[in-house]
């Protein structure tokens, strides 16, 4: 039905007839009576010219109008208002509802042109499955900025960085403006021992630039025979000029897991992304822990800096390893199988001692997941910087046995509803990244009570400590042992992980666990509904 059509019916509706509307074109009107007489205004209008035979006959007065073929007056009726035809008039003239639409025959029109142009004048004779290939990778491409296509080669570097051995530079890499960005190095590897930092832009990798290049292209140029040398040149934020660094490849072994004793009943837990085994070997890792402590642990310090993510099901089982009920994560998406909900089962492997979570601008996706759900579950205290903001899910689609699609298909939420896309976890304590210049040792100890002369002694009759045993109380704390650093203290060697071990220390002293600082955190999100527990109240 056309949109004059839908006019006339409401007109129709209201018992008008439709004047002077478009209608398609009708059978000519038969000739008027012999003996059927002139009207005044024809006779008139040519008064020595005959009217021709096709002249229209004269409107006669409205109130004798015949009615349009087919109306049926229902007599009972009252003449509509103005404002009711009005009404009818504009709700017949708007758009109908879209049904659904299969696929734009306009727009694949264009894209068959322009595949036949690229064919016939490209100055290169060009293979059609590499033009249908990257006519995909554009079009996952133009998405966000983790949908992608997976080639044979690429969809095997996928599966092996998830079991924790590959060859580059070790670096997690994303895209920004055209240059690629760096997430966060990963530890151990040529790129952290060679200082490159999460917010590092890639501008030349050699003497290739960046800007315009595909993420892909530019991981396959990083990428080379172990032993073989690359030149980055990278913009750093605080840095006027750009920085060049000279890498040598290698193979990464990535491990998941380290873990060490800080001080006797405090542990750390060191994630560096969470690969497949990640869970399994983080029990492990306490396991051992107690084992060097000689029974339970005080307290630990779990650090996710620089993590770029992983697997989700292994930040499940992390989050779950310190909970013992409760919402971990959950994911909405268009299908049903994207809606997803994670629930913590029983057994904390902590047995409720506190937790202390270090977070970075470096810490992404699963890391996210995991201090979420510790910070909203009130399990631990995040210490350190706002994180990377990565709150997507992204799937494997094999498409056959060599190629894949890496494609988002859901939002991860955590148990308080706060999604984390661009916006990242905020920590309920923050720490800049800097370090700590240790003055040096003076040659003379300070004067104490004790060296005084006839002091007064301790009524108890026990000897003090010596000036120069108190001296002497520096432990191997915060040490690196594989590097043989004994002498250098935890607050100099890293002052966040400083930090964060007394804080540690003050909840054990003061019995409590991590209570969220409402202060430090933003503001709830309409909709929040996670239960708080009073500051101070065991959260096992």
């Amino acid at each position: 039905m056309t949109r004059c059509q839908s006019v006339a019916l409401a007109l129709l509706c209201f018992g008008l007839a439709p004047i002077a509307l478009a209608q398609p074109a009708a059978a000519p009107e038969p000739e008027p009576e012999p003996s059927a007489a002139p009207s005044i205004e024809s006779a008139s209008e040519a008064p020595d010219q005959a009217a021709p035979p096709s002249a229209t006959p004269a409107v006669t007065p409205p109130a004798v109008q015949p009615p349009p073929p087919g109306f049926k007056p229902t007599g009972t009726r009252p003449e509509p208002s103005v404002d009711e035809v009005r009404e009818a008039i504009q709700a017949a003239m708007q758009p109908e509802a879209e049904e659904p639409q299969g696929l734009p025959l306009e727009e694949l029109r264009v894209f068959a042109e322009v595949f036949g142009r690229i064919k016939s004048d490209y100055v290169e004779q060009v293979d059609d499955r590499e033009l249908l290939a990257s006519a995909i990778r554009g079009m996952l491409g133009g998405l966000d900025p983790h949908s992608a296509y997976l080639d044979p080669e690429q969809y095997e570097d996928l599966q092996v960085g998830t079991t924790g051995e590959f060859g580059g530079l070790g670096i997690e890499v994303g895209m920004e403006d055209g240059f690629v960005k760096v997430i966060a190095p990963i530890d151990d590897t040529p790129a952290q021992r060679a200082g490159i930092q999460a917010g590092d832009l890639i501008v030349r990798i050699d003497d290739k630039p960046v800007k315009g290049m595909s993420l892909s292209d530019a991981v396959e140029l990083m990428r080379g025979k172990p032993g073989s040398h690359i030149e980055l040149t990278l913009m750093r934020d605080g840095e006027s000029k750009p920085l060049s660094i000279k890498l040598e490849r290698a193979v990464i072994k990535v491990a998941s897991v380290k873990q060490r004793l800080l001080e006797p009943g405090f542990g750390y837990l060191r994630i560096a992304n969470f690969q497949a085994r990640t869970t399994d070997d983080l029990l492990d890792a306490v396991k051992t822990l107690k084992g060097e402590n000689g029974g339970p642990l005080k307290g630990v310090v779990l650090d996710l800096r620089n993590n770029p993510g992983g697997v989700l099901n292994t930040a499940v089982g992390v989050s779950d390893a310190f909970l013992e009920q409760g919402l971990i994560v959950y994911t909405e998406g268009r299908l049903d199988d994207a809606k997803l909900e994670f629930r913590a089962g029983p057994d904390d492997v902590l047995e409720g001692a506190p937790l202390v979570v270090l977070v970075n601008g470096g810490s992404a996706s699963a890391s996210e997941i995991v201090a979420g759900a510790l910070q909203d579950q009130r399990r631990a205290l995040i210490m350190g910087n706002e994180t990377f903001g990565k709150g997507s899910v992204q799937t494997i689609i094999p498409v056959d046995e060599r190629t894949a699609l890496k494609l988002t298909t859901a939002r991860y939420y955590t148990p308080a509803g706060r999604s984390i896309q661009a916006l990242g976890i905020v920590p309920d304590i923050i720490l800049e990244r800097g370090s700590l210049t240790l003055a040096s040792d003076s040659d003379v100890a300070p004067i104490k009570e004790a060296n005084l002369v006839r002091h007064l002694e301790d009524e108890n009759g026990e000897a003090g400590e010596s000036p120069e045993n108190q001296s002497k109380d520096q432990s191997i704390r915060g040490s690196d042992e594989d590097a043989g650093e004994n002498d250098k203290p935890l607050a100099a060697e890293d002052y966040q992980l400083s930090e964060a071990l007394n804080v540690l220390k003050g909840l054990v002293i003061l019995g409590q666990a991590p209570a969220v600082i409402e202060s430090s955190r933003s503001a709830a999100q309409p909709g929040d509904q996670a239960e708080t527990a009073p500051t101070g109240e065991p959260l096992h």
